[in-house]
């Protein structure tokens, strides 16, 4: 960490002691942004974490609905995002309107969306899920067809994987970073490191699933990067999950499939940023009081479902 560095994580461990406040990070987050941190995670992770901690102040370092995740999981907590442009392409694709209209297009199949998803939209779900546990979900839902969205290619991977017809709502929707991997990408490093072994994000097309070696999570390929006795892996996720990699495997390797596979909204969040939404309470993030009941009753639904106490 450089000196400036330094110094902006003294002030801000500084604040966040007389704050009462944690900070929490995606993995895809820049390096000294996850350095500062107090837990560091994929989706799941950090909305349970969320509900863990004793603190009275939350800020969330990763894109909008996350932190609109941690909100309404926490209403008696105050959530802070350093940078109110940090949104999910994705989740903008899928607005509470369009959720409707496929409700009533589709009116017997239950919904489940992806996490990636507005606070509006989750309140019209059934279900919600994570990449971590989507399959697990879509499995036990009681119905031989699902509604799923907004990530189409996630939506193809689980009906692959479930054995059930899941139909993707938006039909075009997808993360851009995971839309950029291709499976020349990973046989032309598998060419280049024929001893790596290949993991790849279930937001990835199936054609990049099919010739990877491992497909989860960003939690499932940390712990898969741990567990393998491969001593190299080839990456396809966004690049911010390879310094958690190499920081946890220090005698290992690990090779981007596409080394310009970065969320630039991701990196929006700095560590400047964190301070200054410490210092002025910025951006406090709000989620309607009918919204936020119906969004974390499905996520509670689907944590019943899957049998996870918090």
């Amino acid at each position: 960490m450089e000196e400036p560095n330094i110094q902006l994580a003294e002030q801000i461990n500084k604040l966040k002691k007389e704050l009462n406040a944690v900070i929490l990070a995606h993995n895809y987050q820049l390096p000294e942004v996850q350095d500062v941190a107090d837990f560091v995670g994929d989706s799941l992770e950090l909305s349970l974490k969320s509900m863990d901690v004793d603190a009275r102040h939350i800020v969330f370092a990763g894109v909008h609905f996350m932190a609109e995740q941690a909100a309404l999981l926490n209403p008696d907590k105050i959530v802070l995002h350093p940078d109110v442009g940090a949104r999910c392409h994705m989740a903008g694709m899928l607005p509470r309107d369009a959720v409707l209209e496929f409700k009533r297009k589709y009116s017997k199949l239950p919904l489940l969306l992806y996490v990636n998803t507005l606070a509006e939209a989750k309140a019209e779900a059934d279900y919600i899920c994570t990449s971590a546990n989507a399959v697990d979900v879509a499995s036990k839902i009681p119905s031989d067809a699902i509604l799923f969205g907004p990530d189409a290619n996630l939506a193809k991977y689980v009906e692959m994987r479930s054995g059930k017809r899941v139909v993707a709502i938006p039909p075009y929707g997808h993360c851009y970073v995971h839309l950029s991997f291709t499976p020349a990408d990973i046989e032309k490093m598998k060419d280049l490191y024929p001893d790596a072994e290949a993991l790849a994000h279930p937001e990835c097309t199936l054609d990049v699933v099919r010739v990877a070696d491992f497909v989860g999570s960003t939690s499932q390929m940390l712990r898969r990067a741990r567990e393998s006795d491969a001593r190299r892996f080839i990456v396809a996720t966004e690049v911010g999950l390879l310094y958690r990699m190499k920081k946890e495997n220090p005698r290992k390797e690990f090779i981007s499939a596409y080394s310009n596979a970065t969320c630039v909204y991701m990196k929006r969040i700095t560590m400047t940023k964190i301070l200054e939404s410490l210092r002025k309470k910025k951006y406090k993030v709000v989620v309607p009081s009918d919204v936020s009941k119906r969004a974390a009753d499905a996520l509670h639904r689907t944590l019943d479902l899957l049998k996870v106490k918090v």
